[in-house]
């Protein structure tokens, strides 16, 4: 079954979520979103990298002001992030905030959260609920006998309740711990128990290397139960490099299609050209590219000529030069030194 064909549709600032539609990439900004100049290039970047939705944190008055000089410049929305003061909700929705993310818990009385959602609900902007595994209230960790799977789901959908009691329903559900593999079974306790799309990811998996790893997994187990409907890869280092992320994944799945995937073999003793360079070369300029095609660069012999026939187009790997293939043809033998170049000429006149 794949649950987000049944979970509600949402509208994000013009990107609609749940409901089938396409999983959508988020990401958060790092910078002070009081910085306008620094918070807009780092969203620009993003949008370049793929990024469909933005997350800002609105700490304090400046931040949420700025939201409103911000939205001028970018061209996907932008969801505030609050923690602790409910004010700042209200000023974030007031200056164009196009989705707000709290946890009920930590903003507040029932005075205050009620507050939020009537004007939420005021001018049609979705809430997210978000329920992090380290901030699960005490009388849960107590009844589950520790941080639990259950006593996140319950948590999560205790809020969605305060909220619906409130009288407002465009909500999305976001549930994450650290531990991948609870992370994986609280969205498998909480798939079919609610009707609002989910945003699932890793939290604070680590750096590139061991969180792309984590994530990867953990995502992987989650999204291919039909389980999420927005996904971020939260990595520590540059946030472009969780929309890379974020991409494979969807694309590994069959849940995205477009951009060239490029495979390369390992390498052994047999390869007698630089692979591993070439190999990482390939894939960054392939990156500028929106084919759905099959890109391979193999180096030698054995299994060389036979992956990069099957792909659209390829490089099999001989003695300082390699053959150069598309569509299952050999086109030409080209040197070592000029296989990039034949490869980038190929793509900037492909058909």
């Amino acid at each position: 079954m794949s649950y987000r064909d049944e979970t509600k549709e949402i509208n994000i600032g013009g990107v609609k979520i749940g409901h089938g539609n396409p999983v959508a990439i988020q990401s958060m900004t790092n910078t002070p979103t009081s910085d306008v100049t620094a918070t807009v290039a780092q969203i620009l970047a993003l949008e370049k990298a793929g990024c469909e939705i933005v997350r800002c944190t609105v700490p304090d008055e400046d931040s949420a002001k700025a939201i409103a000089e911000i939205k001028k410049q970018i061209h996907i929305p932008l969801v505030a992030d609050i923690h602790f003061d409910h004010k700042m909700a209200l000023m974030a929705m007031e200056n164009g905030a196009d989705k707000i993310r709290i946890n009920p818990g930590n903003i507040g009385s029932v005075d205050k959260v009620k507050e939020v959602v009537n004007l939420a609900k005021e001018r049609n902007i979705p809430i997210r609920v978000g329920v992090n595994s380290g901030s699960l209230e005490k009388n849960l960790v107590e009844k589950y006998g520790g941080v639990t799977a259950e006593g996140i789901v319950e948590s999560a959908l205790d809020k969605v309740k305060l909220i619906e009691d409130m009288g407002y329903d465009k909500l999305v559900i976001s549930i994450k711990s650290s531990d991948v593999m609870m992370c994986v079974k609280a969205h498998e306790v909480i798939a079919g128990k609610t009707p609002y799309p989910l945003h699932v990811g890793i939290t604070e998996s680590g750096t590139v290397r061991s969180g792309s790893i984590k994530s990867s997994v953990g995502l992987g187990l989650i999204l291919g139960q039909g389980i999420g409907d927005t996904i971020r890869v939260s990595l520590t280092g540059d946030p472009c490099e969780e929309i890379t992320a974020a991409r494979l994944i969807l694309k590994t799945l069959g849940l995205r299609k477009g951009g060239i995937d490029v495979v390369s073999c390992p390498t052994c003793g047999r390869t007698k050209i630089d692979l591993i360079t070439l190999a990482q070369q390939v894939e960054k300029i392939a990156e500028s590219y929106p084919y759905d095609i099959k890109l391979a660069v193999m180096g030698c012999a054995v299994n060389g000529p036979g992956e990069a026939k099957e792909a659209d187009l390829g490089i099999a790997g001989g003695l300082h030069e390699g053959l150069l293939m598309k569509h299952g043809e050999i086109i030409r033998k080209i040197p070592e030194a000029e296989l990039l170049n034949a490869l980038k000429e190929e793509l900037d006149n492909w058909k």
